[in-house]
Parts: C-alpha cells; structure tokens; sequence
C-alpha cells in the first residue's frame, strides 16, 4: 500500500478540545429567529451555518434586507460564542508534537475547520507555521462537507486528493474526506463515540490522533 503524502486535519474535536457548546448556540439562535420568523421551519437537522442560512434565505425571499439583518445579527452571535469558548480551550497534548513530526518526515499538513480563524488562532497562535495551509470557514465560499473546503487546502499544498487523508472526530469531516476523494480518519476525542464514527466507514479510526499515527506508522502508511 502506498504512503500517504499529505495530511489535512479537522480543528476542533481532533486537534483541540471542543468547548463550544453547539446545543446552547442553536438555542440562542433560534431566539434570534423566533424574533423574525414565527413559527420557524423544523429544520433541526442542520447544523448551526447552514440553519443561519436557510432561514435568511426564506427571510429573503419576500425582504432581502431583513434576511440580511437575520444573517448579520446571527453570525455575530456564532463568532462570539466561538471566540468565548476559545479562550477556555487548549490543544491535545499530542498535537504539537504529531504536526512538527510529520513536517519533519516530509508529510504535507493542512487545517481546514468550520470555526472562525480569530477562535483558532487563539488557542494555536502559530498555526499557519504549524502546517502547510490552515483554511477556517472565512477562507471559502463552501465549509466542509462541501468538498471546496478541503480541495482548496490539497490545491494550496499542491497534493492530489488520492494522495492524501481527511482527520477529524465527526462525520462531516468523514463526508467531505469522502465527497473529496481523499482516504479518511476519524478519531473519538470530540463528542462521538468509535461506535458512532464506525457507521460511516471512515478508512481508519482510533480514540485519537496519537494512536491514529501510531497505526498508520505500522501499517507503513507514513
């Protein structure tokens, strides 16, 4: 089998402690929504980015403004929040060591996340030295699940999709690994369990990235 040569991790969850606290956002937001649409869509089964943006596209449709007012109001709301919870978070204990070692063995390194890059940065100051692109949601037009987000990161490190792995604890990094056509890891340090990221089928899953890079180092992969 052949070696991996390039390696893009999720943020939040695989790489840092996940401290925002998603139900609580969703709340809040749909306190903002009941203020403009009531009653709302049932539509609980998006996540947060994508709910903000449905409503304010229905918003839209009949005012234009006030969807954009609800957009606005919202997204200040998700990047407060955000930077809150990154003030009381921190990196895996393993994470500084697994990014400068795999620089060190030649492997291509990217971060990709939903989250915005002020809230990263705050808990991994460095990370545009830490890895060879980091690409918060700020940085595209489509996040992940949407395959953009992680082909502009190959594209940056000039690595082709087959020639690289998606890392993170939840199964949107699973699916846009997946939509990429990258191979695929999914690691149980954020809120899911093994079992629940093996409904998936990631190409390989372990509790964390440490045994996720000691198992690809046995299999001589990296």
């Amino acid at each position: 089998m052949k070696k991996i040569e390039g390696i893009i991790f999720d943020f939040d969850g695989t790489l840092a402690e996940l401290t925002i606290d998603f139900n609580e956002m969703k709340k809040r937001l749909k306190a903002i929504g009941k203020a403009f649409l009531d009653p709302l869509p049932e539509t609980d089964n998006l996540p947060a980015l994508e709910w903000v943006d449905h409503i304010a596209a229905c918003l839209a449709t009949d005012d234009p403004d006030l969807g954009k007012e609800f957009h606005t109001r919202c997204r200040f709301l998700i990047i407060s929040m955000e930077i809150e919870a990154a003030k009381h978070g921190k990196l895996f204990p393993f994470t500084y060591s697994i990014l400068c070692g795999l620089q060190q063995s030649g492997i291509k390194t990217g971060i990709i996340t939903r989250n915005t890059s002020v809230a990263v940065k705050t808990i991994l100051p460095d990370v545009e030295k830490m890895c060879g692109c980091f690409l918060s949601r700020d940085d595209v037009d489509n996040v992940k699940p949407h395959p953009e987000h992680i082909l502009k990161a190959l594209g940056v490190i000039n690595l082709c999709p087959e020639n690289a792995l998606m890392v993170g604890d939840h199964l949107i990094d699973i699916e846009t690994g997946k939509r990429a056509g990258t191979l695929t890891a999914a690691v149980a340090t954020g809120r899911m369990s093994v079992e629940d990221l093996k409904k998936v089928k990631p190409d390989f899953i372990a509790k964390d990235c440490q045994e996720l890079m000691g198992i690809l180092k046995e299999m001589g992969r990296v």
